[in-house]
């Protein structure tokens, strides 16, 4: 039984992904994040008399890269316009956007959906400019040094002019759930391909949510409800399900459910009414006069096509049938494009094409188990304690024997931060597994004459005394046996009769 009972959500997201450029859409003002208010502006960016703006060729790049990885259809030919609306981040009293001719149509993403795979449609996908921040109160006074009295209101004009790309879904979704994996497989893509660097804190990925309700198996889509900059994953998911019950319980009250937008509170976890939905009317869309219709060749986006990584999709399949890893391990060595390059990396440095499954499959747990503990991502970038080449040849000294796994950690935490081999730091502390057979069986015999007690015991037939005799020999080693000879070889020596 589903949640919500006889009621069926019905949920599109428009996703608003900043594009990973140096400067801005129209002008050549940085897009840098955190730098003081309304440094980063110009008579474009504030919309001043006579400014014209011209397009950056590297958004238009990206626009169209993330577009083919949706595999969309890229318009030969899209015309900007003026959404025009008046609120205080918005200095020239309208946005430059794309309306009626956008730039990428028709593409699709693939999630896991309620009931299994699921490929959602993309019905546009549109560039355009972001406005300004407005900070009220307490986040105006911070913002303004302590000039403000906190019962003001600030505009910086910083993210004014940044190009976006703003992805739009059709109303495929039917849960909170699906729209929460819908937006992490939306930006782990974006992530992939370079176009975003996905941080949703800093709002550079951002979603609004069309929300709906119907009878299971009514037709007819019921009046949405628009909610707005939503931007963390368990945000999307708490507000679209409680909208979705706010929705419920109006329609069995007999009342009406509104046009509206609305915005959320996370920390009531509830949604509050900002204004009456406008339709596209009320933003008197039209085509921006002084931008004339951008034009896109076959030969360009030839060319981004060529430039497009393997996705992350397709990543994790590929991990999980050549290397053999669970789909668990893969999806976490593709959490990341420089964790999966890392990844990968280790494991053709590691050995032959031969061991490539069992070396895979080593390299991935020691990534998890050790190497993600210390590894710090931020957006696009990533900072990992050791290199691949380090990883790899530590598990090469493993996979030969040389040091046990035990060692293998003390190993890599002298690796960390640092640009030595595995092999020099167990050269230098003299850490290399004792596997002579011999003197293990010397070290074992010795062992039982000294525990005698314990020895008769287990010839008894109290055989967890094993583990005592493997523990006294591995001590005596200092932990440097080779830990399966060191088992096979205690117990030969206490199988054989007392006095050989």
């Amino acid at each position: 039984m589903s949640a919500y009972g006889d009621w069926e959500p019905v949920i599109g997201l428009e996703v608003h992904a900043q594009l990973f450029t140096e400067t801005k859409l129209f002008c050549g003002c940085a897009t840098s994040f955190g730098d003081p208010p309304n440094t980063h502006t110009c008579a474009v960016c504030l919309g001043l008399p006579g400014a014209l703006p011209v397009l950056n060729g590297e958004a238009l790049r990206l626009a169209v890269t993330v577009g083919l990885a949706l595999g969309c259809r890229i318009a030969r030919r899209s015309i900007f316009a003026r959404k025009n609306y008046f609120y205080p981040d918005l200095p020239k009293g309208y946005q430059i956007s794309q309306y009626e001719e956008p730039l990428c149509l028709d593409g699709a993403l693939e999630i896991e959906g309620d009931g299994g795979p699921k490929r959602v449609r993309i019905r546009r996908a549109h560039v355009e400019e972001d406005a300004g921040k407005n900070l009220h109160g307490a986040s105006a006074l911070a913002l303004a040094g302590g000039a403000a009295d906190g019962a003001e209101s600030i505009v910086d004009l910083n993210r004014a002019g940044t190009p976006l790309v703003e992805i739009v879904s059709e109303p495929d979704l039917r849960s909170p759930a699906e729209a929460r994996d819908y937006l992490k497989r939306l930006r782990e893509l974006c992530v992939f391909v370079g176009v975003n660097d996905g941080n949703l804190e800093q709002g550079s990925f951002r979603a609004d949510a069309n929300v709906s309700v119907r009878r299971r198996g009514d037709e007819a889509l019921g009046t949405r409800v628009e909610l707005k900059n939503l931007n963390s994953f368990r945000f999307v998911e708490d507000a679209i399900d409680g909208e979705v019950r706010r929705q419920i319980a109006l329609r069995e009250r007999g009342e009406a459910v509104r046009l509206e937008t609305r915005g959320y509170a996370a920390d009531k976890k509830q949604s509050y009414l900002l204004r009456d939905k406008e339709g596209d009317a009320g933003y008197r869309y039209f085509p921006e006069p002084d931008l004339p219709p951008l034009s896109v060749d076959e030969l360009f986006v030839a060319q981004v096509q060529a430039t497009l990584p393997e996705l992350p999709d397709r990543k994790r399949a590929r991990f999980v049938e050549e290397y053999g890893l669970t789909p668990q391990a893969a999806a976490v060595m593709t959490g990341h494009p420089r964790l999966a390059a890392f990844f990968e990396e280790a494991v053709l440095s590691g050995g032959s094409h031969a061991e490539l499954e069992g070396n895979a499959v080593a390299t991935a747990n020691f990534i998890q188990s050790e190497v993600l503990r210390a590894a710090v991502f931020e957006g696009l970038d990533a900072r990992l304690p050791v290199t691949a080449r380090q990883v790899a040849d530590l598990l090469r000294l493993v996979a030969d024997h040389r040091i046990s796994g035990k060692q293998a950690k003390e190993v890599y935490a002298a690796l960390c931060g640092t640009d030595r081999t595995a092999e020099s730091v167990v050269t230098e502390r003299g850490l290399e597994v004792v596997g002579d057979r011999g003197a293990l069986e010397k070290l074992a015999r010795e062992r039982g004459r000294e525990h005698a007690g314990q020895a008769d015991k287990y010839r008894k037939g109290k055989t967890a005394l094993l583990g005592f005799f493997v523990g006294q020999l591995m001590k005596q080693t200092r932990g440097s046996a080779d830990p399966a000879l060191a088992n096979e070889v205690v117990k030969a020596c206490l199988d054989e009769p007392p006095g050989d």
